[in-house]
């Protein structure tokens, strides 16, 4: 018995030394991010933007795998803010999540909060963006997590690095443009440029000087870390004259695949690897739309950034020589996106939950309500008077206003919130064919949905032809989940799950569900707290696209939400 003590005891004290040791390496990253006013000139015009720290985009920031970040968000600006940090897994911390009204009431105009958190086994590319109304607009920026000190990547190491934010630019103030929209109930206007890096490119007008380059050498294997952050648009994306080679996705490594074509929704990271093996010169990269919604307005602008080859001959005086473009797929090539997103694998095989707790099945699409009682018609200019709106099985997502949903639930706070969020569509239909007009209008309302600490859960994410179908990028807070499948029509649970791959799966945090179709995932509530689940197309957030989990609390300590930290903004 003593000797089983003195082999416990021993391997206690072990466990603290390797505990102490990897603390020891860890690194705590302090910023402070100040919101504030910037005049900002594109497209030959000059607007007072909302930017972090004076910069559009704002910083990035750079860390390993283990270490932590404290960031101070101090609010100079005329709007109310909060800063989510897209992707990171948050374990107990969800109140440094930073969705408005769900994880904390937001950043007044004058006030300021810490967001303290830790990166836990992740690696690669993720971002940080605003997620109060339409800020995210101007105010996002990267994050990338390298491996471990003394880890490498599952590839070569890289000669060089780039980064490459896509992003989209109004002529006009976007906070404007999304009021008109909730005053109107119609579509917002589209926007006028998609950016790289906050750059517009050559093709548009008053942009050449700006215009980003990511320089190379001859002969280099590069990677380039690639974030769609354009607030309602999927993008294609793709260099003249070269392939690409995905490694990851979503801050996790996957199996590589060449491709030349890359299509990012909003809110999807893609890290490719580069080969500089093309005559010297320089060549485009390109982005424009993949537009699914038949007949919806969209932006049909190309942006364009400058592959660089440092020997390019240099054109006589006077001359100018365009950089070679790329063709890109037609704006509603489904076929491609459809080929690129099931292109994905993890590394090798994968632990996807396989005894279900949770079966769910989510509804996802547009709706449009009635004009209400006594509006007027200026308020109704959606299609034959109506409002546009979005919902999940029915239910129009609304956001609380005098207490976030994480604060209501962890101090048991009444009536913030109801927790009858269905479990599937009230009403069975033909989802993606014609739907009747009676199941046009949802139901608004916060309701969540409860899962237990360690429930094993999987979603039929279904796309619906309501109005118009579309490609919809489902983001879910807090998580990563493996996409186990994906296909036309709708799920048929008695054929599609042949087509589940519980192998080698790859994981993500924003799922593409693709127009007049569905997707699966899966995933362990393994994180307590509430999280957001909602289209990363900002305009069908805004319309109600989404609503949260409660993931209850676990049994020991490393099982439960950490204390809401005392700087926590109040309503």
């Amino acid at each position: 018995m003593e000797k089983k003590s003195s082999i416990f005891l021993l391997f206690g004290l072990l466990l603290l030394f390797a505990n102490a040791v990897s603390l020891g390496n860890a690194v705590v990253h302090s910023h402070q991010f100040v919101i504030q006013a910037t005049p900002v000139k594109r497209l030959c015009n000059t607007h007072s933007t909302i930017t972090v720290n004076g910069q559009y985009p704002g910083p990035t920031l750079e860390v390993n795998n283990g270490d932590s970040l404290e960031i101070k968000v101090i609010n100079k600006a005329q709007y109310n803010v909060t800063i989510h940090w897209h992707g990171i897994r948050q374990m107990r911390t969800a109140w440094s999540d930073g969705p408005e009204f769900v994880t904390q009431c937001p950043i007044r105009p004058g006030g300021s909060y810490t967001y303290r958190f830790t990166i836990q086994g992740q690696e690669g590319t993720l971002w940080w963006h605003a997620h109060s109304s339409w800020l995210r607009a101007t105010v996002y920026g990267g994050l990338i997590i390298r491996p471990k000190e003394g880890d490498s990547y599952p590839f070569p190491k890289p000669k060089r690095e780039s980064l490459l934010l896509l992003g989209e630019w109004w002529d006009a103030n976007p906070m404007d443009v999304v009021r008109e929209a909730t005053r109107t109930g119609a579509t917002p206007n589209v926007s006028d440029a998609f950016t790289i890096n906050g750059q517009p490119g050559d093709l548009l007008k008053c942009s050449s000087n700006g215009t980003t380059i990511v320089p190379v050498d001859s002969g280099e294997t590069n990677l380039i870390r690639v974030v769609n952050s354009a607030l309602n648009q999927q993008l294609f994306l793709t260099i003249a004259n070269h392939k690409l080679t995905v490694v990851g996705a979503d801050a996790s490594y996957v199996k590589p695949f060449t491709t030349s074509v890359l299509m990012l929704g909003p809110g999807q990271t893609t890290d490719v690897l580069i080969t500089t093996d093309q005559p010297p010169a320089r060549y485009y990269i390109a982005a424009r739309a993949y537009a699914s919604a038949q007949g919806a307005p969209f932006d049909n602008t190309t942006t364009t950034a400058i592959l660089e080859y440092k020997t390019a001959p240099c054109p006589a005086k006077g001359v100018s020589i365009k950089p070679i473009l790329p063709s890109l797929p037609a704006f509603n090539d489904t076929a491609t996106a459809t080929a690129f997103g099931k292109s994905f694998r993890s590394p090798r095989k994968v632990p996807v939950p396989t005894d279900i707790d949770e079966s769910l099945f989510f509804a996802v699409g547009l709706g449009l309500q009635n004009c209400p009682p006594g509006a007027s018609s200026q308020n109704c200019q959606g299609p034959n008077g109506t409002r546009f709106t979005a919902s999940m099985n029915n239910v129009s997502f609304v956001l609380p206003s005098s207490f976030s949903l994480l604060q209501s639930h962890q101090q048991g706070i009444p009536g913030v919130f109801t927790t009858d969020f269905p479990a599937a569509p009230p009403v069975q239909f033909d989802y993606t064919g014609n739907v009747s007009r009676s199941l046009w209008q949802p139901v608004r309302g916060t309701k969540v949905y409860k899962l237990k600490y360690g429930a094993r859960v999987q979603i039929v994410l279904q796309g619906t032809s309501i109005f118009t179908a579309e490609n919809h990028p489902i983001h879910l807070h807090g998580y990563d989940f493996y996409i186990i499948a994906e296909g036309f029509g709708n799920f048929n649970p008695k054929t599609d799950t042949a087509k589940f791959n519980l192998v080698d799966p790859p994981l993500r945090n924003t799922a593409s569900v693709p127009v007049q179709g569905w997707t699966v995932i899966r995933f362990v509530a393994d994180n307590p707290g509430v999280w957001l689940l909602h289209c990363h197309l900002d305009v069908h957030i805004t319309w109600g696209l989404a609503m949260s989990f409660i993931v209850e609390d676990g049994a020991g300590l490393l099982e439960k939400l950490e204390e809401a930290p005392a700087d926590l903004p109040i309503c």
